[in-house]
């Protein structure tokens, strides 16, 4: 439904913004965009046959839109909606679609009027992938319930899948799923470009888990390096995650080094058993074979390949171990990086001849110990310059490595962009399986039998009661929240009928969740019926 008299601004027309803009426009809103006023000639003669209302600057946009979304580079949000906040058209609502939250939450409470309804929002992908089921987070800050609906009914015009959290719980999963990622993709870029060799050339990279490797880091580095950057360095949890990264590799690297094999071995194990499981070769797959093998770029016979140590990928492990956290707590909010590394440690942790080749391949090849070399010293250059909170740093490293890769990024960005809506079309029930068992495994939503494996909305509804708890209650919310239509029909029907109703309604209501969301989940609180909010 399009909402009547409703206009969406949009201030930054860059990728996003522009991605923003053809979605809604595309579902039948008035839709008014501008970048910075030297752009305004630019931009017409570019997009002024999308029919969309191309203004001079932030101050037009503001003045006439009641949805506004500032599109802008995280370390520019203060200064955007310093200069542009205070034109925003009474009773408007403001979103941002930076990467990092924190700040964006900071500026909009300083310089946004009161009586301005803050609803931000981050589409957990890049602009090169479609928006449709894709997650999208939307945050309700600041929010009457009527200005909240009209948020959310408009960025439903994105076809995405929607998580609801605060402020605080994005920046913390965004630290969790994409700080360490990006670091580890970065730096692979960057040791390639030291030792001066193409990854598609070298009988390290030629097939399986290593093609992820080559392909997702070339598509990082076709982005643009302030995506990244203000993740990294502007994320107050960021770097905690990304210290822990460094400090990681250089304790498995120098234990290679040092000749100390089964401390190593023994690291590199416990990591597994807390990350896996001890039975993780029955562990479900995120990515299959031949979804590995259509990954590839190399110019070298598979059969020419040499052993990798992957020890980006042990020192993934290990951190998450040394940190206490899962992984797979973040899936609902997975971005196509965190999602396919996340697969590639999986992978090789869950299948145990290729996990030991790697560890054997550690301590023993002289040769991969001298190449994994040059890449701790990229990881531990690249954490130097985001603990020093260098902007410019990142921009020059960044920009070098993308200059020497250049001449493949557009094909590697392809390619990856192929796999991701392959993987998000094809096994998007397999990845909500893999969603499920984890948090009913975790948040006591009886799960019966431990061998039990839920693969349909029957089995959910089955698995879903008792609640046993107002925490259980909780997570149950936002977990069911964020699977969207795979709540519905029985399992919402199920509980409405059980004694854990209210506890559940209660606990929508303390995470500050509107009623209508749990309708538009599915979730009937009256016998199984639905009642339309009365603002609709």
């Amino acid at each position: 439904m399009v909402l009547a008299n409703f206009e969406i601004g949009i201030i930054g027309a860059g990728d996003m913004g522009m991605l923003y803009a053809r979605r809604f426009k595309q579902a039948g809103y008035v839709v008014n965009i501008c970048d910075t006023p030297d752009r305004f000639t630019e931009l017409e003669a570019k997009h002024g046959h999308l029919g969309l209302n191309i203004l001079r600057d932030g101050y037009a946009v503001s003045r006439r839109s009641d949805f506004i979304i500032y599109s802008v580079p995280a370390v520019n949000i203060g200064r955007i909606v310093e200069e542009y906040g205070r034109a925003t058209k009474v009773g408007a609502i403001v979103a941002g679609q930076t990467s990092v939250k924190t700040p964006e939450i900071l500026a909009f409470e300083k310089h946004l009027p009161d009586d301005v309804h803050i609803v931000t929002c981050h589409s957990m992908h890049g602009p090169n992938i479609d928006t449709k089921g894709q997650p999208l987070a939307i945050i309700r800050h600041r929010s009457d319930d009527r200005h909240y609906a009209m948020a959310v009914e408009a960025l439903g015009a994105l076809e995405s899948r929607v998580i609801y959290l605060t402020y605080e719980e994005h920046d913390r999963i965004t630290a969790d799923t994409q700080a360490a990622t990006h670091l580890s993709f970065i730096s692979l870029g960057t040791a390639w470009s030291l030792q001066g060799y193409y990854p598609w050339l070298n009988p390290q990279f030629i097939s399986g888990i290593n093609n992820v490797k080559v392909a997702m880091a070339l598509r990082i580095y076709a982005s643009k390096w302030h995506v990244y950057a203000g993740l990294a360095i502007m994320n107050p949890l960021a770097k905690k995650q990304l210290q822990c990264y460094v400090e990681s590799m250089t304790t498995l690297y120098k234990l290679m080094v040092a000749g100390k094999g089964q401390e190593f071995r023994d690291l590199v194990h416990e990591a597994a058993d807390f990350v896996f499981g001890r039975e993780r070769s029955r562990k479900k797959i995120l990515l299959d074979d031949d979804i590995l093998d259509q990954l590839s770029l190399s110019q070298v016979p598979k059969e020419q390949g040499r052993a990798n140590s992957h020890l980006s990928l042990l020192s993934a492990a290990v951190c998450w171990y040394r940190m206490g956290m899962s992984p797979y707590d973040n899936l609902i909010c997975q971005t196509p990086p965190f999602r396919m590394w996340l697969g590639i440690v999986e992978y090789l942790f869950c299948h145990e001849g290729m996990l030991e080749e790697a560890i054997e391949t550690a301590l023993g090849d002289r040769y991969t110990q001298a190449e994994d070399l040059v890449f701790y010293t990229a990881v531990t250059g690249w954490g130097q310059c985001i603990e020093l909170g260098s902007f410019e740093g990142y921009r020059e490293r960044f920009e070098k490595t993308a200059e020497f890769l250049s001449h493949k990024l557009g094909e590697g960005k392809d390619l990856s962009t192929m796999i991701i809506k392959k993987l998000t079309d094809r096994d998007e029930a397999k990845w909500r399986d893999v969603v499920l068992e984890h948090y009913f495994r975790r948040f006591t939503l009886s799960f019966g039998d431990s061998s039990r494996q839920v693969t349909s909305t029957h089995k959910f509804s089955d698995c879903l009661i008792p609640v046993e708890s107002e925490h259980a209650a909780i997570k149950a919310v936002k977990v069911c929240l964020s699977l969207g239509d795979l709540v519905n029909g029985k399992a919402a029907h199920m509980l409405a009928q059980s004694e854990y109703s209210s506890l559940v309604y209660s606990s929508a209501k303390t995470l500050r969740l509107d009623i209508s969301e749990l309708y538009a989940s599915g979730w009937y609180f009256e016998a199984g019926t639905r009642s339309d909010p009365p603002y609709y």
